[in-house]
């Protein structure tokens, strides 16, 4: 007799320098390095990590991510969830197991069951992203594809008073990428803040969901506030624009983390955004 399936929820970590994000991608046809693998598209986390599943389960498996990251942003604390009938293998061996097929820069730090209609996108009620910025004259040599340097003075207060004006349920199209595709631009941000301990500085945005790449334009945003290209009081002004114009540059990929992901008891709906 078959066994039933059981879903499990897993959390993992991941340095996603030299991966195209989270979400499976084709080779698209202007592709100019060397091909991947017969069967295999881009390098993505998704691919890397069902692959490593498999060969561990031994059969095909689904893996569903709470947030579609981008092309070099960073995961401490990623959400997904699978099912697998292979309930009897214990869940210290699995996760060992898995973590084995799995390349260095990728790691599941935890499995555990849930219930059968558990969603990792439709059960989220809060995530919070990180901005990593090294604020220092000399680049973070060894740490550069974690953090985005800059070297120029920047006013810290400004930043933290202009973070604070964002928290709160506002329509956010001037921080969105254009072409995101989402009819709704009213987000919620619970939290947005700004804490610095040379030369570490740290943007904080936590909320349910967010648009394609908001948490990024509001951290560019941010440093050009601590630079005097805007005051803090703009951030009203671009917040009525609705206008992507209005707001400031996007920074990089690489300094961003998705930190952590909550989930209540409730599904409703969610946008998983493409930070």
């Amino acid at each position: 007799m078959d066994q039933l399936l059981q879903r499990y929820r897993m959390t993992l970590a991941y340095r996603g320098t030299a991966y195209h994000g989270w979400q499976v991608q084709d080779v698209p046809k202007t592709w100019k390095k060397a091909a991947p693998a017969h069967g295999r598209g881009l390098p993505t986390i998704q691919e890397t990590l069902r692959r490593a599943m498999e060969h561990t389960l031994r059969h095909p498996v689904n893996v569903v991510g709470s947030s579609r990251t981008d092309a070099g942003v960073h995961a401490k604390g990623q959400v997904a969830h699978f099912d697998t009938d292979k309930s009897q293998i214990p869940l210290i061996g699995m996760r060992r197991a898995i973590n084995h097929q799995l390349p260095d820069d990728i790691l599941v730090r935890a499995i555990e069951p849930v219930s059968s209609d558990f969603n990792a996108i439709l059960w989220t009620t809060a995530k919070r992203y990180q901005y990593y910025i090294w604020h220092e004259d000399d680049r973070p040599l060894f740490i550069a594809d974690l953090a985005w340097h800059r070297w120029k003075d920047l006013d810290i207060d400004a930043m933290k008073a202009a973070a604070a004006m964002l928290v709160g349920t506002h329509d956010f199209a001037s921080f969105a990428r254009p072409g995101h595709g989402r009819v709704n631009t009213v987000r919620t941000v619970s939290e947005c803040s700004v804490s610095y301990r040379h030369p570490r500085l740290i943007i904080s945005v936590e909320g349910k969901g967010f648009l394609w790449n908001m948490v990024r334009i509001i951290a560019g945003t941010l440093v050009e506030v601590g630079l005097g290209r805007f005051t803090p009081e703009q951030m009203t002004e671009m917040l009525a624009a609705q206008d992507r114009r209005a707001a400031g540059s996007t920074a990089p990929a690489h300094g961003l983390y998705l930190q952590w992901v909550k989930y209540g008891d409730d599904a409703g709906e969610f946008d998983s955004g493409d930070d």
